[in-house]
């Protein structure tokens, strides 16, 4: 299985004294920094949304906190004797919600509507892809039939929630949104839902697993740093997440309070317009008249940008050292790392030198675009990359704005140059590699998030072959090739470091961090 090895920082109780949580609370109130789109499970592969799908929906495998594959609403699984595909023994007795029994054909109804999901921002298909029949053995075993080798099925049928082939037979979004819908086998149950307000949940008592400790739970939507931070300081909220780098210090500081963090698997990067050849919408002159070529398309003036980024300097300054550089898709101890790929050392003058060459020794403009609620210090990052760029010669204008609106944008190819994320959850990283890059071919599995529409058949090639070896030292040296190919050669993206996430909670609580840095009510309880 597929290991993460990057190092977890452990809860941190400060020594001061202050009063406890009592452990007979039975409500917890968290404040989360990122916004929730959607509650239907397969309509945007997007972390926030993933974090309340597992909260109120269940997948076949599970993952722990270092993203390893344990048993989830599957028993067990191996991979088929005939070598073609994975069987499955689903686990006896779970119900959803509504008390219907889970069987082998929610799997087959399941994997049917993912790639059919009307309007997806954010394709779950590109963990389903692989599966070209669902052979349905009895209640609980199936096969999942790929017609080759699968190696990565296991860890990619794990991010697909699992729905009920009656009880969301023609469902769409909107039902989902209206809580009509929100029908799973998680550990907790639907009340309520005020879409960029709050979830209100109650404990799923007959949750076949673990039981969380609160009896209910509200998840309040709270993207605006200094507000989160406000309400836990006036004890409004007992938890939130995404602490602001700038508030770190004083709260460990607070005997009030504890902190907990875990390095995580998601990189935030630039992405570029690969699919415009003539004019692009936000690169000009420096008169302001479009140039009649995309420079983004000429991989001089991406390795130009990409030299002119210290990502150094925004990890200390911006991020204020809770962040790991990186030129990657895989963070340092991680499955699919390369230590070969060195972070670029910033160098105006090499990036000054390259744009010349690439026939813009004046330089150009450019406008970067970006999210403002999103990603730690997002807007600080999007501001920094830009003065980089200006000093460098690419004269840089911001335009950020809620995620909201702004990936929307991004998903219809609207931007030149723009600042977006990729969370491995799974751990495995040709998921990401193969959404986010592979040339957009929705029935090959490839390039369900591509939003910048870079495609370079080679990379297709050599991600499609690492999916089929079995051994896995012998497809990570297969994932490092294409990362160097797509990343440090053809800078098809700009990374520029990995999140270190930190959470706050009222003294007397413990929380156990995620390298999927989801925050979850079921991973919060009573210290000990």
């Amino acid at each position: 299985m597929t290991r993460l090895r990057l190092a977890a920082t452990a809860a941190l109780l400060l020594a001061a004294p202050a009063l406890a949580v009592p452990v007979t609370a039975q409500q917890i109130t968290m404040g989360v920094g990122s916004p929730v789109t959607s509650l239907d499970p397969h309509f945007h592969n997007f972390g926030p949304n993933n974090a309340v799908a597992s909260m109120l929906f269940g997948t076949l495998l599970e993952q722990d906190l270092d993203a390893r594959l344990v048993p989830g609403l599957a028993e067990s699984w191996r991979p088929s004797p005939d070598g073609d595909g994975w069987e499955f023994t689903l686990r006896p007795g779970v119900r959803f919600h509504d008390g219907a029994p889970l069987t082998s054909l929610d799997i087959a109804f399941t994997l049917a509507r993912v790639p059919n999901v009307a309007n997806s921002p954010g394709s779950f298909g590109v963990y389903s892809r692989q599966v070209k029949t669902v052979e349905v053995i009895d209640d609980r075993r199936f096969r999942l039939r790929t017609g080759a080798t699968s190696p990565v099925l296991p860890v990619d049928i794990a991010q697909v929630p699992i729905l009920h082939h009656a009880t969301h037979a023609d469902a769409t979004t909107e039902r989902f949104n209206a809580g009509a819908l929100a029908v799973g086998t998680g550990p907790w149950r639907f009340v309520s839902w005020r879409s960029g307000d709050r979830l209100e949940v109650v404990r799923n008592d007959d949750y076949w697993g673990p039981r969380p400790h609160w009896q209910r739970a509200t998840y309040r939507i709270m993207t605006n740093d200094a507000t989160r931070v406000a309400a836990l300081l006036a004890g409004d909220v007992d938890f939130i997440s995404e602490v602001p780098t700038g508030d770190i210090a004083r709260l460990r500081r607070d005997p009030r309070f504890v902190l907990s963090e875990k390095g995580s698997l998601r990189h935030v990067y630039i992405a570029f317009d690969h699919m415009r050849d003539g004019p692009t919408p936000f690169a000009t002159d420096n008169d302001g008249k479009p140039l009649p070529r995309n420079p983004m398309r000429d991989v001089r003036v991406r390795r130009a940008l990409s030299l002119a980024m210290d990502r150094r300097a925004i990890t200390e300054r911006v991020m204020e050292g809770v962040a790991i550089p990186t030129n990657q898709f895989m963070p340092p101890g991680a499955y699919g790392y390369d230590p070969g790929i060195e972070v670029p050392a910033a160098d105006a003058a090499a990036a000054r030198r390259l744009l010349a060459e690439a026939g813009y020794p004046d330089g150009f403009r450019l406008t970067l675009h970006g999210s403002n609620d999103r990603y730690v210090n997002d807007a600080r990052i999007v501001q920094a990359v830009a003065q980089m760029w200006t000093r460098a010669g690419v004269r840089t204008s911001v335009d950020v704005a809620p995620y909201s609106a702004f990936i929307s944008k991004a998903s219809r190819q609207e931007f030149t140059a723009f600042f977006v994320s990729w969370g491995s959850a799974s751990g495995e990283p040709s998921a990401g590699l193969r959404a986010t890059m592979g040339s957009f071919d929705p029935p090959r599995g490839l390039g369900a998030v591509n939003r910048s529409r870079y495609s370079n058949p080679e990379f297709d090639r050599m991600m499609l072959a690492a999916m089929q070896i079995l051994d896995p030292a012998e497809r990570e040296r297969a994932l490092q090739a294409a990362t160097r190919l797509a990343i440090a050669e053809d800078a098809a993206i700009l990374p520029i470091h990995f999140q270190v996430n930190v959470w706050a909670m009222r003294r007397g609580l413990r929380h156990v961090g995620r390298a999927d840095e989801r925050s979850r009510p079921q991973d919060v309880g009573p210290a000990e």
